[in-house]
């Protein structure tokens, strides 16, 4: 009876964390950049694998983020550009980043 307990009340428990929904995770930091016409802006603890949007691309970078930042030259993340290591800095001559997603 005791081990009918155990296991029921196990397979209970394990039921219920296959339930819960997961969190997103997202990098800890601060990606920083300038833009053209908007100057110093920062995206901070982004999460990981959304899409962000650099207004007006980039004109440098810092990543400052625990995570790999992933650079396109388009608006929606499909022309990969560069990567960008934590701590890494770029600055972009004429063909600059328009969004960024961090691994």
């Amino acid at each position: 009876m005791r081990l009918r307990r155990t296991v029921t009340a196990v397979f209970g428990a394990l039921a219920l964390a296959v339930a819960m929904p997961t969190s997103a995770h997202a990098a800890t930091g601060t990606f920083s950049y300038v833009s053209p016409e908007s100057g110093d802006l920062d995206v901070t603890n982004p999460t990981d694998g959304e899409c962000r949007l650099l207004l007006q691309g980039a004109i440098s970078a810092f990543n400052g983020t625990n995570a790999t930042a992933v650079l396109f030259t388009d608006r929606g993340c499909e022309q990969r550009q560069t990567t960008m290591a934590p701590d890494d800095q770029r600055f972009f001559g004429d063909s600059l980043p328009h969004s960024v997603r961090f691994n």
